[in-house]
Order: C-alpha cells, then sequence, then structure tokens
C-alpha cells in the first residue's frame, strides 16, 4: 500500500512513523509512506500557500492553487483522497479497516483555519477527524491515521491474529484486561483461570471483563 501526506510539517508526519512497527513495515516493502510539502508546489517567489478568509474571519485559510497541483500530480485511478479535520467523520476501527483495503492514499492536512471549500469540493472523497477537539495541524492527525492503518495491513504485526483481540475489533467491545509474568507482583496476582490452561473459561473469562469496561469507560458503545 501506498500513503501520500500533504502537509506544511512533513518531519512531523514521519517522526512517528519511522520507529518499531511501521518502520519495519516500510523496510519489508508492506507499505510506502511519503510526506510531501505542500509548498513544492505553491508559486510565485515566496511560494505562498495561504491567504486571508474571504468575508473576514480570523486566522488564514489554505489556498487552493497549490493544493489542486499536488492532488492532480499525486493522484491515479485507484487514489482515494482524505482530509483531515475536525469537522469530519470521527474515525472508527472499521473505518481504518476499509481504508487499509486501498491500493493509494492520499491524505491532505489541515491547517490554520483549514483548506478552501472549493478543494474539498472537488478532490476529498472523504472528510475525517480523530475527535471533538482540536489539534495544531492535520499532520499529527495523519500520522495517527498512517499508524492506525498500516499496522492492519498483511505481514505487519507479524502475527495475523493480533489485531482480532484489541480493542474496537468488536465495535462494542473494548479489550480486556492482561496480564504477564510475575504471576505475583507485590502481593498482585495474576488471575487464576488465567493461569488454568482452560481455554473456554478464559475465553468467557475475557468477554466478561471486556464488559465490564466497556460498561465503565466506555458505557455510549453498549446503547
Amino acid at each position: 500500500m501506498r500513503i501520500d501526506v500533504l502537509t506544511l510539517f512533513p518531519e512531523i508526519v514521519l517522526a512517528p512513523l519511522s520507529e518499531s512497527i511501521i518502520k519495519r513495515a516500510q523496510a519489508q516493502g508492506i507499505a510506502e509512506i511519503n510526506a510531501h510539502n505542500i509548498r513544492d508546489w505553491a508559486e510565485g517567489k515566496h511560494r505562498k500557500t495561504d491567504d486571508y478568509l474571504c468575508g473576514g474571519g480570523q486566522g488564514m485559510l489554505l489556498k487552493p492553487e497549490p493544493i489542486f497541483a499536488a492532488i492532480e500530480e499525486l493522484r491515479s485511478e485507484n487514489s482515494h483522497v482524505v482530509l483531515m479535520t475536525p469537522q469530519g467523520r470521527q474515525l472508527k476501527q472499521q473505518k481504518v479497516a476499509q481504508l487499509s483495503q486501498l491500493d493509494h492514499l492520499i491524505i491532505l492536512c489541515g491547517h490554520y483555519e483549514g483548506v478552501d471549500q472549493r478543494v474539498i469540493d472537488t478532490l476529498v472523497d472523504e472528510e475525517i477527524s480523530l475527535g471533538d477537539y482540536v489539534l495544531t495541524n492535520g499532520a499529527i492527525a495523519a500520522a495517527v491515521l498512517t499508524d492506525a492503518i498500516v499496522r492492519l495491513l498483511p505481514g505487519a504485526l507479524g502475527d495475523a491474529r493480533s489485531p482480532e483481540d484489541e480493542s474496537f475489533s468488536d465495535p462494542n467491545l473494548l479489550e480486556a484486561p492482561a496480564y504477564t509474568k510475575p504471576i505475583d507482583f507485590r502481593g498482585m496476582k495474576v488471575p487464576d483461570v488465567l493461569t488454568s490452561g482452560h481455554h473456554a473459561k478464559i475465553a468467557s473469562w475475557k468477554k466478561e471483563k471486556a464488559l465490564a469496561r466497556t460498561k465503565q469507560n466506555r458505557p455510549d458503545l453498549l446503547r
């Protein structure tokens, strides 16, 4: 899978994607991740990428010209363009799974007050938000989305079963508590059922604890 990120801050995108699982996925050819500076497509002496809002208002808006030029150069028939914006639909694991099936994803990062609406109307296939809060720029959000996608690609985690038992693999249930050795740490013991070797009882325990954690932390998932 190829992911091209368009941003004013390529380094912010690439920094967290240059370690651990995502680094290995790139080295193995599972994913190709590129971060491009929108300014490279800007024209004029100063390569201006933003301007004041028409109709007034605070802040600056990313101009359409360099974004159109960038996406038109990078896009192919199989490309899917996503805009990271607080106005988008909130990201869920099911959407991450859908995006991981694509051949080519272009992620456009908003900045300042966002992007010119003509970019959204003409070039963007969908708008995605990480949640009901605002970040300094979309580069951080793009890195999060890229990480979530790449780890689902076949071979990225090294164990095809790994994503199946995580939170949100079931959209209505969080992951059950997890333990490792030592079995007894400062008087706090691993639940006996997890060392029993009884797989049916372990599965039942995990389901019960996952439900309890969901009720406590995310009761909205059970409605």
